[in-house]
């Protein structure tokens, strides 16, 4: 695929078959990743890859019971899904990518943030899904989010992405026009 389709056919994959993505893929999905750009060549971002299929779903489990928790005001849709003990906020994908920042720079979550496109956007060309994860990264960022991932202290999750298989491939999704103010 050309760059120009890769960035228009990519889209959050929320329906994954169970085939397991191997090792060698995320390792080249990864190493797309940290060609990003960083400020000033920070490349704060760290990586931790999960397949253990019986941790997402404990992870899965605390990061809702979080932001229930976290978010009594949240609307009722968003309550019902999450208290609905059938939904997984990983959609059952072989694979989770957490990106963290090391240390405390300035611009680590926009750091990570570039790293997450680059690695979805190699995702899409190798014929594989992704949806970056909100749901989890409050939970994660937490103690108990840490100790499950083995995260040192100091790295913040930033881009929790699910990687895997799309049962379907998704439709292009609409955009607005863009509004662009311009100056001179």
């Amino acid at each position: 695929m050309e760059l120009e389709e890769v960035i228009y056919a990519r889209r959050s994959v929320r329906e994954y078959r169970s085939t397991p993505v191997p090792r060698d893929t995320l390792e080249v999905l990864i190493d797309a990743a940290i060609q990003a750009p960083s400020a000033m060549n920070e490349q704060s971002w760290r990586f931790c890859v999960v397949q253990d299929q019986d941790l997402l779903t404990r992870i899965s489990t605390a990061a809702k019971a979080h932001m229930l928790e976290a978010q009594p005001a949240a609307p009722d849709h968003l309550r019902t899904m999450l208290g609905d003990p059938n939904f997984h906020i990983f959609y059952h994908a072989p694979a989770l990518v957490v990106i963290s920042n090391a240390g405390d720079g300035r611009w680590g979550a926009e750091n990570c943030a570039m790293a997450a496109q680059n690695l979805m956007l190699a995702a899409c060309e190798a014929g594989l899904g992704t949806c970056w994860i909100g749901f989890a990264q409050s939970w994660l960022g937490t103690a108990a989010g840490r100790t499950a991932l083995n995260l040192p202290a100091d790295h913040t999750p930033v881009a929790p992405i699910i990687v895997g298989h799309p049962k379907t491939v998704a439709a292009p999704v609409p955009r607005r026009p863009a509004e662009i103010r311009w100056i001179g």
